[in-house]
């Protein structure tokens, strides 16, 4: 079952940095997220979520909420962002499959690379299973979704994660970042005349590995809206076999790339080991 955008009349307050717990949940909101955090995976299930959903966007007025959930605090803000709406209102429908599948590479010393992080689901997921020694790095271009994404990470004592502010491109300078203005979690460099377009800084994945002094790469998310390719071709020219990361999810886009992605991850020693409705998942013997 699809979900639709954000409802265009209801505009969210500006990123509201004040400490969390001043929008914990309350009144019908709070009834209807406990209602929807348990509602089942099947048709019926979702379809009632999702009507109860809409009531609650709608009693929230333009509000966020901070709330807990997938083992972190967050402050979400369910309008024009559709991540922050599922992981506020259905967490179990957030990429159960890909969740699970990154949970085995969680570990005391895990390298996790969120590329296209949003407002941090899946590093701080990764952040709340790793141990003290992880390393995990969150890279979010769009300007209001990084100020989100990095206050989400101050509420949390991961003093495992970095974030930065970049685009992840095929190589260093700046570049132009296309804005979906009903998900502002659909950014993208490559060319679209929806939305507004800012130029921002972007560099190379291996630079940006080099940089941080990684030796090695557990796991690596990759989502960027059909731009999957710009960012893995040129790291496996440019970087050792030794930072190869064992596992990649990646989002899919069937028509989007330049480089069949499949095909190459195959030559370098990938086997495609999960496959669903959004992402697609290769790890390395």
């Amino acid at each position: 079952m699809s979900e639709r955008p954000g409802h265009a009349m209801l505009r969210p307050i500006s990123n509201d940095l004040s400490p969390f717990g001043r929008y914990a949940p309350q009144g019908i909101s709070a009834s209807i997220l406990d209602m929807t955090r348990t509602c089942s995976t099947n048709w019926s299930g979702m379809r009632r979520a999702f009507v109860l959903r809409a009531i609650a966007v709608r009693a929230l007025a333009g509000r966020p909420m901070d709330v807990e959930t997938m083992g972190a605090r967050m402050r979400l803000y369910p309008y024009n962002n559709t991540c922050e709406k599922r992981i506020l209102f259905t967490p179990q429908y957030f990429d159960p499959a890909e969740r699970r599948l990154l949970a085995t590479y969680a570990s005391e010393d895990t390298r996790f690379v969120d590329i296209g992080a949003n407002v941090g689901g899946y590093t701080l997921f990764m952040a709340a299973l790793a141990g003290p020694r992880a390393r995990i790095l969150a890279i979010e271009p769009n300007p209001s979704v990084f100020e989100r994404l990095t206050y989400n990470i101050r509420q949390n004592p991961f003093a495992t994660v970095k974030a930065l502010d970049c685009a992840v491109a095929d190589r260093e300078g700046e570049i132009t970042l296309f804005l979906d203005p009903r998900n502002q979690g659909c950014t993208s460099v490559r060319i679209s005349d929806a939305g507004d377009a800012i130029k921002v800084h972007a560099d190379s994945l291996a630079s940006i590995i080099a940089r941080e002094s990684y030796d090695r790469i557990d796991a690596l998310k990759v989502d960027v809206e059909g731009a999957e390719d710009v960012v893995l071709e040129p790291f496996f020219r440019e970087a050792p076999p030794a930072l190869w990361p064992r596992l990649i999810l990646c989002a899919r886009s069937d028509s989007g790339w330049s480089v069949d992605l499949p095909h190459m991850l195959e030559a370098y020693g990938y086997r495609e080991t999960l496959r669903s409705r959004s992402n697609l998942g290769w790890e390395r013997a």
